[in-house]
């Protein structure tokens, strides 16, 4: 007599983001512009995974304007790099960013991070993110949500950048995630 068969379960770990955005925004309703940015993404397909909170971020390059909000949105799609970047780019203009003063002020900044441990050093697409570990802005929101995640071509994870991170501007939790959370449910409804 043949034994019964034993269910064998096998449990997958969801499945961690290994592409990342930073978003940004110093213009206008900052919190809405964002919001408007991550919807836009999920029309594209775009599938947003983990959301960092909201961060209150001092500018870097030309200080003359508002501070921004800031997050990192870890997300996964079947765009390529550079369809992603298209993408991304068109978004940035439909949302009213007008590119009049390099690192002025901007109704909505959109970057990509990392794809997928993917080292690309051609223009107009730079991976990771040429300034990525120079940045408190994006290495914060970053590593609240993918702490370990280990950024090819850097050699370190987002927390061993943060840590030997020179950069001084402040960085300030504005809003939890679970409050962005709240928020694009909201707005989905």
């Amino acid at each position: 007599m043949r034994s019964p068969a034993i269910a064998m379960t096998q449990i997958t770990p969801p499945t961690a983001p290994d592409i990342f955005i930073g978003l940004g925004s110093n213009l206008g309703d900052r919190e809405k512009n964002l919001i408007r940015a991550l919807k836009a993404l999920e029309e594209e397909g775009v599938q947003i995974h983990r959301l960092s909170g909201l961060y209150e971020t001092e500018p870097v390059g030309f200080a003359q304007q508002p501070d921004f909000l800031n997050l990192v949105a870890g997300i996964a799609t079947s765009l390529s790099p550079l369809q992603l970047l298209s993408c991304l780019l068109e978004i940035e203009q439909r949302l009213g960013r007008i590119r009049k003063i390099h690192w002025g002020a901007r109704t909505i900044d959109l970057d990509l991070l990392c794809f997928q441990h993917i080292i690309r050093q051609e223009e107009p697409l730079i991976l990771p993110h040429p300034r990525l570990h120079e940045r408190r802005f994006v290495l914060i929101p970053f590593a609240e949500i993918a702490a370990g995640y280990h950024v090819a071509g850097l050699n370190a994870s987002v927390r061993e950048l943060l840590q030997v991170c020179a950069d001084a501007h402040t960085v300030r939790l504005y809003r939890s995630a679970q409050h962005l959370q709240r928020r694009m449910r909201k707005a989905q409804a």
